[in-house]
């Protein structure tokens, strides 16, 4: 495995302040938070797959803001069928009970063989009803291991991940696209150990990679950090520019991924 399960550590963090600027709508069946650029393009467009907090926390909607006010359509989906965890959620919660959905009224689990039915209509639904030329994956923790189960050929061309936790080392040996990861410096999840792991599939795959390393924060600090905090703020609004910066690259200019 190139990064360990969920602790509770996925759950926890800060809220932050802001207004969207997003709407959310459905699609089969799920609700998506869709965020437009100023030129209303949807020609390039970012797929954000959140933590375990959902599509509906404050934080992930101003960072899928701030992707389509540098120009990309992004399109953010709820992958939980109405069941994310809550920010700091007290009292006892069994996560691998959640995700086998004994939590779910309806008990429906949150294993890739429920959430990848929910990427692949989303990701149909950028190519053909918004006709997106490439696709972007962006994923936060729980996230982070959908972007690399799903960046091969005619699903993502591009990936970046945050702290991504509980990838298959199986699942990124066969990624077929360019893949930046942002780490914190005091992970469990993705530890040093799963770095170095993780590192060295990459060496062996012909596809450019990154791995940015950044001191004095914690797992969850991308999009639950405190910005209060000057080290946290600044990892924070770094790693989005490396996201960006990787996008540019890979996504928006003439280079071919």
């Amino acid at each position: 495995m190139a990064s360990n399960p969920s602790q509770s550590c996925c759950y926890q963090g800060f809220k932050h302040d802001g207004k969207p600027l997003g709407t959310i709508t459905t699609v089969d069946g799920f609700e998506v938070y869709t965020s437009y650029p100023a030129t209303q393009s949807t020609e390039y467009g970012v797929l954000i797959l959140t933590d375990i907090i959902g599509h509906r926390l404050v934080n992930a909607q101003l960072v899928a803001d701030q992707f389509a006010m540098h120009g990309y359509f992004v399109m953010m989906p709820d992958l939980f069928h109405g069941d994310p965890v809550p920010l700091n959620k007290s009292g006892d919660f069994n996560m691998q009970r959640w995700r086998t959905g004994e939590y779910h009224p309806e008990g429906k689990a949150h294993l890739p063989l429920d959430v990848d039915p929910v990427l692949e209509s989303c990701i149909r639904e950028m190519r053909t009803k918004f006709n997106c030329k490439k696709i972007g994956a962006v994923g936060y923790c729980f996230g982070g291991k959908y972007v690399v189960r799903h960046l091969l050929p005619g699903k993502f061309d591009v990936g970046y991940t945050a702290h991504p936790s509980h990838v298959e080392a199986e699942e990124l040996e066969k990624i077929n696209g360019p893949l930046a990861i942002s780490a914190a410096e005091n992970d469990a999840i993705f530890s040093p150990e799963k770095r170095q792991e993780t590192e060295a599939i990459l060496k062996a795959l012909k596809v450019p990679w990154q791995i940015n390393l950044y001191s004095g924060v914690k797992h969850g600090f991308a999009v639950r950090g405190d910005p209060e905090i000057p080290v946290v703020r600044y990892a924070m609004h770094s790693t989005f520019v490396q996201a960006l910066e990787w996008f540019k690259e890979y996504l928006s200019s003439q280079h071919e991924a």
